[in-house]
């Protein structure tokens, strides 16, 4: 089976106009852009016009976590405009997180909350990682594993692979342990560890993830899509093109 392949707006957000790449990306074999924040805010029903002249979808889209707890319906009202099932957000920052396991709890309990609203529109929340949610507490427990047992079966999540290499983990574990609660893979690559150059990502299959041993266990997931990102690429064009590329000799 062939997933649908998305790209995440992120990573080319430093080579503007943004609408103007839709093309490009579909013409590289691209089926979806999954946006971040503020790439939709301004005019979400345009950003949509925009996909839809050049052929692309919208799966899923990055949104603040304050967003789904302050305003769930506005971010609810542009998953549908978007045709987007997936509401995602994707990180806390430094000054906002705690080295508790309390503190994660809570953060699952906030999409949880989320995830009850979404659902009665036929919606879901799905957490993104970074590196610090497999970084292990003073206590020895992990902040992602808190966040799924407080936010239950109904919080999904898109697993970065990247992120949890560079944290010091396995993504064959994590990819296993979180297999029934998966619903997007984003394979990130990352340059060996010291890499300076493009802050030390790199395109798909350039890094140093072994994707090939990976391809067994991303269709034991859920997951019905995959998304490329790159967090600071020189040549975005070459990042995306190459990404999809190596996916395809994958048969993913």
């Amino acid at each position: 089976m062939a997933y649908p392949i998305a790209y995440q707006l992120y990573s080319s957000r430093n080579f503007p106009p943004l609408l103007d790449q839709f093309p490009k990306l579909k013409a590289m074999g691209y089926d979806a852009i999954e946006p971040w924040l503020p790439a939709y805010e301004e005019d979400p029903e345009a950003f949509r016009r925009a996909l839809d002249d050049a052929g692309l979808k919208c799966f899923g889209f990055h949104m603040p976590l304050a967003g789904l707890v302050s305003e769930p319906q506005r971010f609810i009202e542009i998953a549908q405009t978007l045709g987007a099932t997936y509401l995602i957000p994707p990180y806390v920052t430094a000054e906002e997180r705690q080295p508790t396991a309390g503190y994660w709890r809570g953060l699952g309990e906030k999409l949880a909350k989320g995830t009850e609203a979404a659902g009665r529109h036929g919606l879901a929340v799905a957490w993104h990682n970074h590196d610090f949610e497999f970084v292990p507490l003073p206590d020895g427990t992990r902040p992602i594993d808190h966040i799924f047992d407080a936010g239950g079966d109904a919080v999904k999540f898109e697993i970065d692979c990247g992120w949890i290499v560079r944290a010091g983990a396995d993504p064959a574990a994590e990819l296993q342990r979180f297999a029934d609660r998966i619903v997007a893979i984003q394979t990130k690559d990352t340059a060996p560890l010291g890499t300076k150059e493009d802050d030390g990502w790199t395109a798909t299959g350039d890094g140093i993830i072994n994707w090939a041993a990976l391809v067994p266990l991303f269709r034991a997931t859920k997951a019905d899509h995959i998304v490329t990102e790159h967090d600071n690429p020189t040549d975005w064009q070459s990042f995306a093109r190459r990404s999809i590329d190596h996916l395809k000799t994958l048969a993913l």
